[in-house]
């Protein structure tokens, strides 16, 4: 079984922000989602794969992913999270098979709760980033003028996400990055 998460934050004033690239992501695959208080996510399965996006806000997405890994009984090499990063440039993602938090709260949080570090990513380029604080940019929504970059870039992680599923991290890497 496998455990795929998209980052992000619950309620409609977050909904087209660039921190939930991951729940746009996971929106175009599955569409809908069950809510499930006791893994503190919303669900949605597929065979062999299970799609979450936690609702207890970004900072604290490390409990939910805690509390699916523990009741799916998942392991580390069977978890793909997906969310947004700042250092790529909008249009741009990239799958990493471990790694630092590299200052995302998210993935600091999620690092934590699993006790490691040695989980597969796909980021997604939401960048470059303006002279402002990276918690103000993140939570804005995106701008008209990069809505066809934004859907091609959706696009093109659901497609990654699939091969990903059906493959494995280096070649998701040779074809992706």
């Amino acid at each position: 079984m496998k455990l795929v998460v998209g980052l992000g934050n619950i309620g409609d004033k977050y909904l087209f922000t660039r921190h939930n690239a991951g729940f746009m992501v996971l929106d175009k695959i599955c569409g809908e989602f069950k809510t499930d208080k006791q893994l503190k996510s919303l669900v949605a399965k597929q065979t062999g794969v299970i799609y979450a996006k936690p609702t207890t806000f970004m900072n604290l997405s490390g409990e939910a992913v805690r509390a699916l890994t523990d009741y799916y009984g998942i392991d580390l090499d069977d978890i793909l999270i997906i969310y947004d990063d700042l250092n790529l440039d909008l249009g741009t993602i990239r799958f990493r098979p471990d790694g630092s938090d590299g200052g995302h709260n998210g993935i600091k949080s999620i690092i934590k709760h699993l006790g490691s570090k040695d989980f597969a990513r796909l980021k997604i380029g939401v960048g470059p980033q303006p002279p402002i604080p990276s918690e103000s940019f993140v939570l804005q929504n995106f701008p008209k003028e990069q809505h066809n970059a934004l859907k091609e870039v959706l696009q093109k992680s659901v497609e990654a996400v699939e091969f990903y599923l059906g493959n494995d991290m280096v070649s998701a890497q040779n074809k992706y990055n």
